[in-house]
């Protein structure tokens, strides 16, 4: 990889996950390089090894994704475009959903089929180990400790580096802690809807990476003459690049992953680190929502 410092996504400043793991943090969310319903193919996939490719390119060294997408679909596709992987990128995945169709999710905490789907992402990556992997949802049908009992067995025997959760609130990661040495949380969080401001704070107290989904919703406040599009305009930005640069100034323990299956798109995302807001901007959009 070219040096880092010099890339785009350096701009949006370094997060080391786990205390070991450095990554830029404006990463790649790789859940729209399938099908629609995230089931199946992509209608083009070699516009997808061209996407997380030109990424890479841009200084993107956090690669989050899912063996439920696709099933396996984006998995495989980071395999096809990036393996050999360059030093130092960091691809995070999760478990913890199976698939019964398009738009169909259903978890499955089941220690077994956790196991299974672990042992089934290093071969779809062609890894020998998984640097970040996430529990992507509490099973309410078995013991949290049987579920993440599990990844803890899983990252004694060398198979994963290091644990994260995804869409839970703050007791459910003391509760984790608990069981597991956490070091991420992944919940919908984004300029429009900030429901998981409390388990934000929880991450900045506890020094835990908290990775946005769907990051770049924007709601009404794109509207015309709204702050999100007067700031874009005084920016000669789009708003959702915006909305991506709030984010990246909310927090230094904020890591959004902004998907898109376009070149054109990944590059105005990636775009949007190297945008300051300043103070009186920040301020209106805070207040905004």
């Amino acid at each position: 990889m070219t040096a880092q410092s010099t890339l785009p996504a350096a701009a949006s400043g370094r997060f080391s996950i786990g205390g070991d793991l450095p990554v830029n943090r404006l990463g790649y969310g790789a859940m729209q390089l399938t099908g629609p319903g995230v089931w199946g193919d992509p209608a083009d996939p070699d516009e997808a090894v061209r996407v997380l490719r030109r990424a890479v390119e841009l200084g993107v060294d956090l690669i989050d994704t899912a063996d439920s997408y696709g099933p396996f679909v984006s998995e495989m596709l980071i395999k096809k475009a990036l393996h050999p992987y360059p030093e130092g990128l960091v691809i995070a995945t999760k478990g913890g959903f199976t698939r019964a169709g398009p738009g169909d999710w259903r978890a499955v905490g089941r220690p077994e089929y956790l196991r299974q789907q672990c042992m089934l992402s290093l071969r779809h990556l062609g890894l020998d180990r998984i640097d970040l992997y996430q529990l992507h949802r509490i099973d309410p049908k078995v013991p949290l400790e049987d579920q993440l009992g599990e990844l803890v067995l899983l990252q004694q025997e060398g198979l994963i580096r290091h644990i994260g959760l995804s869409e839970v609130t703050v007791a459910q990661i003391e509760q984790s802690r608990r069981l597991a040495p956490i070091v991420s949380v992944q919940n919908l969080y984004n300029l429009a809807n900030r429901s998981a401001e409390d388990v934000l704070r929880h991450c900045e107290e506890q020094n835990l990476a908290f990775i946005p989904w769907f990051p770049m919703a924007t709601g009404e406040l794109a509207k015309p003459g709204g702050p999100l599009a007067t700031a874009a305009e005084q920016h000669g930005a789009s708003p959702a690049q915006l909305a991506l640069a709030w984010l990246l100034r909310r927090s230094p323990v904020m890591l959004p992953i902004p998907g898109t299956s376009s070149v054109a798109h990944v590059e105005e995302n990636i775009a949007a680190a190297e945008i300051t807001l300043t103070d009186a901007e920040y301020q209106a959009l805070e207040t905004a929502v």
